[in-house]
């Protein structure tokens, strides 16, 4: 028997969504799944529309808002199933999508977790920025993906299509085994939302665990359903969450020279958005600066004793992506990789 894998689907006032692309997701052609319908406290009438239009759909109304990392953990606490796959409202699914990223995972149980490949919705001949084919992080904690570095998304030809060992898997489609990602305790909550799943993926490559891309599954993501690119509130979460995640993930020696560097590198980016009239975003990375020493300070609980290093994991570019990207103007992953 195949095993069980539960769609657990989180949403927050995405009725249009759900009217766009759950016709996709009920199609879905693995046969032992289900659907689950996370709601975290919609104020339209998301839940009302999928009681009367899907009523095998099972739904979970969390009471409050409580952001992607704490929604999704308090959902998945009551959904049993072999394989959770977090499915943001804003994707459209493909036929076939969900075989290819089990067998692969059934294949190697040392995989903990496999994202499919990841096209724009607006335009299909081009990788999305939420994860694009499979995620990266360079030496200081900057992520990136095969197909997407930083603010550019190269065109599909087929160049990643290979199966492959990744360092993190986006959250708008991460296939996880649920026994792994209850070992792990789920998404750190203190994150709210955004690089939550780097975070998880990199506790579960510190326990031996792989992740992986599998290019024959392909899904497309609309992306910025909730936090539209350029939004303050979306930059203040990334910087205020990777140097959390740095922190947390990285033993004392390392983060004695990284953090500086980080932090100074960081401040370029403040004066960047200045100098670009993006007023806002500066003083969101200046926030999240002060909201990541209060984390250091009175949240954090890790004993830095040098446990627990970065390690030698694959998916990790031992360079700095912003001096290629920035400096050498080297744009795609390809053209990094062979630098």
């Amino acid at each position: 028997m195949l095993p069980s894998v539960a769609i657990v689907i989180l949403n927050w006032n995405g009725k249009r969504y759900l009217e766009q692309f759950l016709p996709f997701v009920s199609d879905t052609t693995y046969n032992n799944y289900s659907i689950v319908l996370a709601d975290n406290a919609s104020i339209d009438d998301s839940v009302i529309f999928v009681k009367e239009k899907y009523p095998g759909i099972r739904i979970i109304v969390n009471p409050v808002n409580e952001g992607f990392a704490k929604g999704y953990n308090l959902a998945l606490q009551q959904v049993d199933a072999d394989y959770y796959v977090l499915l943001n409202n804003d994707v459209e699914v493909t036929a076939g999508w969900l075989e290819p990223v089990i067998a692969l995972m059934e294949s190697d149980k040392a995989i903990a977790c496999c994202q499919p490949k990841m096209l724009s919705f607006a335009n299909k001949e081009f990788f999305e920025y939420a994860g694009a084919c499979g995620g990266w992080i360079d030496t200081l904690g900057y992520p990136f993906s095969r197909g997407r570095i930083f603010e550019t998304c190269e065109r599909d030809t087929g160049q990643y299509d290979n199966a492959s060992e990744v360092f993190w898997a986006s959250g708008a489609a991460f296939i996880v085994r649920s026994a792994v990602f209850h070992q792990c305790n789920g998404f750190d909550e203190y994150f709210f939302a955004h690089q939550e799943e780097i975070d998880l993926c990199w506790r579960m490559k510190r326990l031996g665990y792989k992740i992986y891309v599998q290019p024959a599954s392909v899904v497309y993501h609309v992306g910025g359903g909730t936090l539209a690119m350029g939004d303050s509130r979306k930059a203040y979460l990334n910087f205020r969450n990777n140097l959390i995640m740095l922190c947390k993930n990285s033993s004392f020696s390392k983060l004695i020279w990284k953090l500086p560097l980080r932090i100074n590198l960081d401040y370029v980016a403040i004066w960047r958005a200045i100098f670009a009239g993006e007023f806002k975003i500066g003083f969101a990375i200046v926030k999240a600066h002060f909201q990541f020493l209060k984390w250091l300070l009175f949240v954090n609980k890790k004993k830095q004793s040098g446990e627990h290093p970065i390690g030698d994991h694959q998916g990790i570019y031992k360079g700095s992506i912003v001096w290629e990207y920035f400096f050498r103007k080297r744009k795609t992953f390809s053209s990094i990789m062979r630098s």
